[in-house]
């Protein structure tokens, strides 16, 4: 049967869905930025109190588009479904949709099948220049948010390099104490590596092929100074513990956390999720700066000043009010 010329236009124009994403301010790409503005203003969106779904996939021509729509839990279900490998056919309605935007703003391992290779549109099609995912080919707040998802992705392996015994061991309190550099190793399992190995791809959650759609048109504290303890090298390493005594990095973080609890900062800045236990896992966002906790739990913080490195701050008694304060201001998924 030939095929009419509207027939040919309405296969150009259908996006082949790839994967989609959350965008709203408990559960954002965090490599977009430390907030939930933050990462709305790297779309160019307005900072919707509901937020966005962002669904990502190919035209008929294999063009790169990122399609925003205000049905969050449509991508909410669909996520949920292809994370327990199931089958789920993402088309959103017309009406829902906000923009069609050229490019994607997240790396995607995956392309649909039967199109050209994805490539971003060209200047006849799209009115701005098209998105494309942060650089992480070195270390900076792109680096250093991908890493903090992982420890909190990878909690017990990266928990269980950092021995309680160590953060005891000096001033008679777990936060005046050192720990050692651990070591990642693969016969334990061990933590990997969030410099080398969190890929943005690995946060998306993968249509399977089979569910390919082609109806969206393309028309996501504590005050102790001694409470750091030495780094774990997200490289990892065998170095024995050297004492480090107080970090200037940890101090100020810590401090900036507190300033939280006076002063709210962005939306999402602050963010809880689910954990084992009675316990949440917390994500707090600074300039320069990421810290992963849980709130029965220690502390992990990331620096741009300090490549690579993870410092956990040890309990004591003054980390679990932080934790717990900053708990209670942070925003959690519905």
């Amino acid at each position: 049967m030939a095929v009419t010329d509207d027939e040919a236009v309405a296969a150009d124009e259908a996006l082949y869905v790839l994967t989609a994403v959350l965008l709203t301010p408990a559960q954002f790409p965090s490599v977009l930025g430390d907030d939930y503005p933050e990462a709305c203003a790297a779309l160019e969106l307005a900072p919707r109190a509901d937020g966005y779904g962002l669904v990502l996939g190919q035209d008929g021509e294999g063009a790169r588009w990122t399609v925003v729509i205000d049905d969050v839990s449509l991508v909410a279900v669909a996520i949920a479904s292809w994370d327990c490998g199931m089958e789920y056919e993402l088309s959103p309605d017309e009406r829902t949709v906000v923009a069609a935007l050229p490019g994607w703003p997240l790396a995607v391992a995956v392309a649909a099948p039967g199109v050209p290779a994805p490539h971003d549109p060209g200047p006849d099609t799209a009115d701005q220049p098209p998105l494309a995912p942060p650089d992480t080919s070195c270390w900076g707040p792109a680096q250093r948010r991908l890493g903090a998802d992982e420890i909190a992705l990878q909690w017990a392996a990266w928990r269980g390099q950092i021995a309680d015994e160590n953060f005891a061991a000096a001033g008679g309190t777990p936060e005046a104490a050192t720990a050692g550099k651990a070591t990642a190793t693969e016969e334990g399992g061990g933590a990997r590596n969030p410099v080398s190995e969190a890929k943005v791809a690995a946060e998306l959650p993968q249509a399977p092929e089979e569910t390919i759609a082609s109806e969206a048109q393309a028309s996501s504290g504590t005050d102790d100074p001694e409470g750091a303890a030495a780094p774990v090298s997200a490289a990892g390493g065998g170095k024995e513990a050297v004492p480090k005594g107080s970090h200037r990095g940890v101090r100020r973080v810590l401090a900036e956390a507190r300033a939280y609890l006076d002063s709210p900062p962005p939306l999402g800045r602050v963010r809880s999720s689910f954990a084992p236990g009675d316990a949440r896992t917390l994500r707090a966002d600074g300039p320069g700066w990421s810290m992963v906790a849980r709130t029965d739990d220690i502390a992990f913080i990331l620096l741009d000043d300090e490549p690579g490195e993870v410092l956990p701050v040890g309990r004591g008694p003054e980390l679990p009010g932080l934790l717990e304060a900053l708990d209670r201001m942070a925003v959690r998924p519905s």
